[in-house]
């Protein structure tokens, strides 16, 4: 240990395999960037702007817009940053406040996800109880669980991972601070933090995942004594988008923390997919096929832009 010098900053050596890239790496995810931002507030301004959107369904998809706007602007601003050529080097406060928000948004939303498919549980099977279960509390009370519950989780795995002394290289192989990248730089032994960083990620997400399924379970079988087409296919429809994009958030999650060792060119992609691209289609994915939010992006519009020939 005196023979080392205490690390003060790190290194990001940014994506595995991708030397020479940069300017095109640049371009494309500053435009998909761009577009996440701008999705995800018009949505929100839309949810906020228009009255018949304050429901318990889109009180949660606010949330889940505020996270994906925090989620990718975690890691993509950083990265941006660096890509045109620009230092690379992040503070040790810095390294340590990126790891502790991409894991507590990233757990947040994961949470977030499970209290949705209890909302879609509770409006199919008891529609006409389903304002008085999802009551305003009870919204507040499962929004801010999300929120305690994500903070906690990401205290206890940035603690682990930035008590142990850093006092060697200070090269991080990745885009940003996450703790498969951080840990082996650490100077003593990391078999803790690594067993409960696995366990702690892969429970939280099994988890959630094993209580959506069980809520779909049963939203499948209510769904089957609809004896109308037209009631079994509005049912489906208000559990189509969120069915959608729990595909898009756990698939990269389960293929990145459940592989022993996964090929760091194929981790930095799904990592990209779930840090990125999922923020970015969510708002498609929940205003395409959804009239009431296409109703208020056009009043939003429309206020916006004023007639022509109007002065």
């Amino acid at each position: 240990m005196r023979n080392h010098t205490v690390v003060t900053e790190f290194i990001l050596l940014g994506i595995p395999q991708t030397e020479g890239l940069e300017t095109a790496l640049f371009f494309l995810f500053s435009s998909l960037y761009s577009c996440t931002l701008l999705g995800n507030v018009l949505i929100l301004t839309a949810i906020l702007s228009s009255s018949r959107l304050h429901t318990p369904m889109y009180y949660f998809l606010g949330n889940l817009f505020i996270f994906d706007l925090g989620f990718s602007s975690t890691t993509v601003p950083k990265m941006l940053s660096y890509l045109p050529g620009q230092s690379q080097v992040i503070s040790f406060q810095g390294c340590a406040t990126q790891l502790f928000f991409y894991h507590f948004l990233g757990c947040t939303e994961t949470f977030l996800y499970t209290v949705m498919a209890y909302d879609c549980f509770v409006a199919i099977c008891y529609p006409l109880r389903y304002m008085v279960v999802m009551n305003h509390r009870v919204c507040f009370v499962l929004a801010t669980g999300t929120w305690m519950s994500g903070c906690v989780h990401a205290i206890i795995l940035t603690s682990l991972t930035f008590k142990l002394p850093y006092c060697g290289s200070n090269q991080v192989g990745y885009y940003f601070c996450d703790i498969p990248a951080v840990l082996p730089l650490a100077c003593e032994d990391t078999s803790l933090a690594q067993r409960v960083s696995f366990t702690n990620v892969g429970l939280v997400s099994l988890t959630c995942l094993f209580l959506i399924l069980v809520s779909y379970t049963r939203i499948g079988i209510s769904i089957s004594k609809i004896r109308s087409t037209e009631g079994r296919q509005r049912a489906f429809s208000t559990c189509s988008s969120h069915l959608t994009a729990i595909l898009c958030a756990y698939g990269p999650v389960i293929i990145i923390y459940l592989q022993p060792n996964p090929s760091p060119l194929l981790g930095a992609v799904i990592q990209m997919l779930n840090n990125l691209v999922t923020s970015m289609l969510n708002p498609l994915i929940y205003s395409l096929r959804n009239k009431d939010v296409k109703s208020a992006l056009r009043n939003i519009f429309l206020n916006t832009i004023p007639p022509l020939g109007s002065k």
